[in-house]
């Protein structure tokens, strides 16, 4: 428990990193379990049809009366038996479904990780739209108090006759409506929180500033949703290609050993055996069957064709999403430039107001504009840098790269 306990301690203190609760929810997102039992189950069924390969062997007992049995018929027969048959030849059907599991499996494998590339990318879109509602709320809470002092300071000019009721209303109304936006931004915040938390599966109580790598010269990987897409039609040609089978002759080799018992009013019969081996090659093929399996397999051929047309609309849309990502966090770097220009002159030119203000050089619409000035810079500028964060996340996604592996 106190080992627990210590463990703990580092999130607890600094707060939890992004790549910390990347690497949680990998391990414990419920949709990521699910994939991977249907991986799971893929891999059986391809053992499965590894099996089918090799000989059956099988074993069994009877037992056999005939009432009023002639002269020439045994009244009570038992019989135990052994077979043994194998395919020596089924037209490709093995084969052709042993492909389709194992592209099956390969197309949930590359699923379970799309998956967990859509989930980190979700996740790190909450994880960064949290902090910059924090951020904004800051520079809220910030102007709230200022206000608060003003509004004080005027209250008690107002008891000394130094100010009009309309100048106490104002900024009254002011810290009002920034009490109001303040309490909107807790319900976004929680909102993030509890959407971050249902994704990572327990928890969240602090959050550590996180950052990723500025490496813009990435080569395009295909992604493991497309992956998918491509082993499933693959695994669709390969059921159409059982359907051929069908059409092929079947030959089969079979080899029974029966071992027999007899009641005791038998034991005398002439016709009696004691054992019995029988073995039997058999052929049959399909030469008919009004044409289902041939437009079984062309419905097949037609849903592979779909998919394949999915797939390049896929490719397309991953490298256009690229581009647009890349061009996405140049505007943001702009963005943050501008933002940063503009924060520092509002800073400043509030610092010069407020002083004013408080020598009663300039009346409280000044003050108020320029706070409200100054605290939507600070809040455009804090927000822009989370943003280019987050630019930063969709520009790996769409290049085919893990996220975690680009956190600094």
């Amino acid at each position: 428990m106190k080992k627990a306990l210590f463990l703990l301690l580092p999130a607890l203190m600094f707060g939890e990193s992004l790549k910390e609760i990347l690497e949680y929810a990998q391990q414990n997102n419920s949709i990521l379990e699910s994939k991977k039992y249907m991986k799971y189950s893929k891999e059986s069924e391809v053992a499965s049809k590894k099996s089918a390969y090799y000989p059956k062997i099988g074993i069994g007992t009877s037992y056999q009366n005939i009432s009023d049995a002639s002269l020439f018929q045994i009244k009570d027969t038992y019989a135990l038996y052994g077979k043994f048959e194998v395919d020596i030849y089924d037209g490709g059907v093995k084969s052709a479904l042993h492909n389709k599991a194992k592209n099956e499996l390969l197309s949930s494998v590359h699923d379970e990780l799309s998956t967990k590339e859509s989930l980190s990318l979700e996740i790190t879109k909450n994880f960064y739209t949290i902090l910059s509602l924090k951020s904004r709320k800051k520079a809220l809470l910030d102007a709230k108090a200022s206000l608060g002092e003003q509004l004080d300071r005027v209250k008690q000019f107002y008891e000394a006759r130094l100010a009009t009721e309309d100048d106490v209303q104002r900024l009254q109304a002011a810290y009002d409506k920034g009490s109001y936006e303040i309490e909107s931004l807790n319900f976004e915040i929680m909102s993030a929180k509890g959407h971050l938390e249902l994704s990572v599966a327990r928890e969240i109580n602090t959050l550590e500033e996180s950052n990723f790598k500025d490496i813009l010269s990435q080569e395009y990987e295909q992604s493991n949703d497309i992956k998918s897409l491509i082993y499933q039609e693959s695994a669709i040609k390969s059921s159409s290609e059982a359907q051929d089978a069908i059409y092929y002759p079947n030959i089969k080799l079979e080899d029974t050993y029966t071992k027999y018992e007899y009641g005791s009013s038998d034991a005398n019969n002439l016709f009696k055996i004691d054992k019995q081996n029988v073995a039997m090659i058999s052929l049959n093929m399909t030469i008919y069957d009004n044409s289902a399996s041939s437009e079984a397999k062309q419905a097949l051929i037609l849903n592979a064709k779909a998919l394949n047309e999915e797939i390049k609309y896929r490719m397309n849309e991953q490298k256009t999403e690229q581009e647009i990502a890349l061009q996405r966090i140049n505007s943001q770097k702009l963005k943050i430039k501008s933002a940063k220009s503009s924060l520092s002159a509002s800073s400043s030119a509030f610092a010069t107001i407020e002083e004013k203000y408080k020598a009663r050089i300039v009346d409280y619409i000044t003050y108020l504009d320029a706070l409200s000035t100054k605290t939507e810079a600070v809040a455009i500028y804090e927000g822009s840098l989370y943003e280019l964060q987050s630019a930063y996340a969709i520009y790996y996604f769409y290049s085919g790269k893990k996220l975690e592996e680009f956190i600094e």
